[in-house]
């Protein structure tokens, strides 16, 4: 699985990083990042449900 971050929707919340720290990350300007690309087998779960509560989609799973 890969997630893909768009910068232009996320808000900098952080709740992808409270969800998934093994995947996400703020950057310098607090936005989020991936930086475990593919997402690790056993971070998968994790890392939907990430997806999932980011209140501006701006995580896509593929």
């Amino acid at each position: 699985m890969k997630a893909i971050v768009d910068r232009e929707a996320c808000i900098g919340c952080g709740v992808c990083v409270q969800v998934c720290e093994a995947v996400f990350e703020l950057d310098g300007d607090s936005i989020a990042v991936v930086k475990a690309n593919p997402v690790p087998a056993d971070q998968e779960a994790a890392c939907k449900e990430a997806a999932q509560s980011c209140p501006t989609e701006a995580i896509k799973l593929q």
